[in-house]
């Protein structure tokens, strides 16, 4: 074990963080999320909701600033679904951030086609609905060292 490590990140998960440079894109997907399909780097974290596991990847991650460097999956145009995690999810990266960041939410297929560009995906056993999210790897400074 390392000191600092969140225990959720596993030395694959932890390689993946790092190899990944600015602005490639990290998706967290639900229990629903054709992940396998969709990853070019897959890798598991089963047992996990995604909320624990992104609050973990953000206290080694740093957000892109871009307006659009946090993105969740817009639900379908006539389903009842309130994605509730989303409050979740805007709390825990304004917590990491330490500043207001938007969550954008991208319609069903452009979200897909996305995915397939990202630099790795995630399965989680997330049971919400619509509780995937993409983030944005940002820059370290020489103050975040």
């Amino acid at each position: 074990m390392l000191k600092g490590i969140p225990s959720l990140i596993s030395p694959e998960m932890l390689k993946i963080l790092m190899e990944m440079g600015h602005g490639d894109e990290l998706v967290l997907g639900d229990g629903n999320f054709p992940a396998a399909s969709c990853a070019k780097r897959l890798l598991r974290a089963d047992g996990h909701g995604i909320s624990a596991f992104l609050e973990a990847v953000l206290k080694l991650f740093p957000l892109d600033i871009s307006a659009d460097s946090v993105t969740v999956m817009q639900v379908d145009p006539g389903d009842p679904v309130v994605p509730g995690i989303w409050e979740d999810y805007k709390q825990i990266v304004q917590r990491a951030a330490n500043q207001p960041v938007p969550i954008v939410a991208l319609e069903r297929s452009a979200f897909y086609e996305r995915c397939r560009n990202a630099y790795a995906v995630v399965a989680t056993s997330e049971g919400a609905l619509y509780a995937n999210v993409m983030i944005r790897k940002g820059l370290v400074t020489s103050d975040d060292q």
